[in-house]
């Protein structure tokens, strides 16, 4: 690498609005990032997470597709 180019990497807290805290290295300045959301509160990853089809869309689509099949 050639010297005085690149960013400092720094060790940093990245503290969720959940309470959860994770250590890394980022090139962000200050030590503390602060997030929303995270892998322990996101619905995703706790299972939490409901699928909705709004207004039947997939049911919509199957038959504008059926139609053009014809």
């Amino acid at each position: 690498m050639k010297e005085g180019i690149h960013p400092q990497y720094n060790e940093v807290t990245v503290k969720c609005a959940c309470g959860a805290e994770v250590k890394t290295r980022s090139t962000a300045k200050g030590g503390i990032m602060r997030v929303e959301i995270c892998s322990k509160c996101h619905p995703f990853f706790t299972g939490k997470q409901k699928f909705v089809d709004a207004g039947g869309r997939v049911d919509k689509f199957k038959r504008r597709l059926q139609g053009t099949q014809k």
